[in-house]
């Protein structure tokens, strides 16, 4: 939309999750262009040129955009297996699968991720891709493609690992590259796509997998390139008790340590799972301002833990949330993680005082924009920020008797999304997709799943 035209938004219970956590409970919003232009209480200026659209969201709650912080996109085609293993074994099991994917097969299930979660809230994605088997195609560049096509703001986590099973890792050997080669195909990812703007709808960190599947020149080197070429960092870290253990009999020291060894703590890393940390390891993220992404779905379902994410947050370490990979996390969407999030951490020591409906929704929006280093740009509804925010429709059976929207929001079913806008520009509407044919995404994720399965089978 030209950025003298104004979409003027109604009626609506207003949750912004700025610094003082601001909220209306019948208010409006007015974009302009690509960016927010004003909000408040009650309805908007009289007199106002150029409006393109007025919308009345009577009975929705706005907030920003959903952020998703960790996710493998490729595992949309290798969901429901290995449904009862811990990450050792289940990595074990799905490895010989994963070194078999090719350019199609990353392009659908890239489409399939994408398309599931923004047509559940979320407008900033983010895929953390570390598989590259020998002459599989540009899988970067599908996954970029596939990120423009559907409309929403990306990080593409340019992974890597060079530690296969014949120097002690999981992945097998052709599914892994060369030192110099991983390096060299990263610098270019990077030299390409990435987009350092204010309004940058792609931009590229540099994502070795983790510390049992990459080398420590890897990790080390990795880190300088990040740094040269003024990109973010990313990876797992201390997502088990096997991983500690590893870690303790390979380097003689932690997986926090380790990663302080090699240049790994700083306010440009975030860190997936980070479930077994201790009060010295939450300290050093703290300290140094790393960022951790919280993935409570997929930590359940592969039995690695509770993180400790009050203690986190109470500590000052910036914390958003993740989907991660479909293969651990079958739903694939960011909303339910809101919820398990609260739920999950009230398992754990600070019991129901661990979260609250509103820590759930700001780790689900600026807390992710601080872990991708954005938060100046997006993560909460405030004049001068990017025009990325979402309408949940409220007043169904679902939600109409629960009076507190973020409430509402947090503790009930998935709401309905009756609009969703990126960059000022509308993607889903009524809960379905604008820009992409969600039937066919289907059909042709169910193709290459096939496909990939029969190849898994022939090898």
């Amino acid at each position: 939309m030209a950025a003298d035209r104004r979409i003027v938004i109604e009626n609506c219970a207003i949750a912004t999750v700025d610094g003082h956590d601001t909220e209306y409970a019948s208010g409006h919003v007015v974009l302009a262009g690509n960016r927010i232009e004003s909000l408040g209480a009650g309805r908007a200026p009289e007199g106002l040129e150029n409006v393109a659209r007025r919308i009345d969201a009577s009975g929705h709650l706005v907030t920003p955009g959903l952020i998703n912080t960790h996710h493998h996109f490729y595992q949309w085609i290798t969901r429901g297996l290995a449904t009862d293993h811990n990450l050792f074994n289940w990595l074990v099991a799905l490895y010989p699968t994963w070194a078999r994917i090719d350019e199609p097969m990353v392009r659908a299930a890239a489409q399939g991720s994408l398309a599931m979660m923004a047509r559940g809230g979320v407008t900033t994605a983010m895929d953390h891709h570390y598989v590259f088997p020998r002459g599989s195609g540009d899988l970067s560049g599908a996954i970029i493609g596939a990120a423009r096509d559907m409309g929403v703001r990306f990080t593409l986590a340019r992974g890597s690992m060079d530690r296969s099973e014949k120097d002690g890792g999981l992945p097998p050997d052709f599914a892994v590259e060369t030192l110099d080669g991983a390096l060299a195909a990263t610098e270019e990812t990077v030299r390409q796509h990435h987009d350092s703007s204010f309004d940058a709808m792609t931009q590229i960190a540099v994502a070795p997998c983790s510390p049992f599947s990459v080398s420590t020149e890897l990790l080390r080197d990795g880190a300088q390139l990040a740094r040269r070429l003024g990109v973010r960092l990313h990876t797992h870290g201390s997502e088990t008790v096997e991983e500690e253990k590893f870690c303790h009999e390979l380097f003689g020291m932690g997986p926090t340590d380790y990663f302080e060894s090699t240049g790994w703590l700083g306010e440009d890393v975030w860190m997936a799972h980070c479930v077994h940390m201790n009060d010295s390891d939450i300290a050093a993220f703290a300290r140094s301002r790393t960022g951790v992404a919280h993935c409570p779905s997929s930590n359940a379902r592969l039995a690695a833990g509770i993180a400790r994410v009050p203690d986190m947050l109470a500590a000052g370490v910036p914390v958003g949330l993740g989907v991660d990979g479909t293969a651990s996390n079958e739903s694939g969407e960011l909303h339910t993680e809101l919820r398990n999030a609260l739920l999950i951490n009230r398992l754990g020591g600070h019991r129901e005082a661990a979260l609250n409906a509103r820590q759930a929704l700001r780790l689900g929006t600026y807390g992710g924009a601080q872990v991708l280093g954005r938060a100046a740009e997006t993560g909460s509804l405030e004049p001068g920020k990017l025009a990325d925010l979402v309408l949940w429709k409220l007043d169904t059976l679902a939600h109409a008797s629960i009076a507190d929207p973020v409430t509402a929001l947090v503790f009930g079913a998935a709401a309905p999304v009756t609009a969703s806008f990126v960059d000022g520009r509308q993607i889903v509407e009524d809960g379905r997709l604008l820009t992409a044919d969600e039937d066919a995404i289907a059909r042709a994720t169910r193709d290459e799943a096939q496909r990939l399965a029969r190849i898994a089978a022939q090898a």
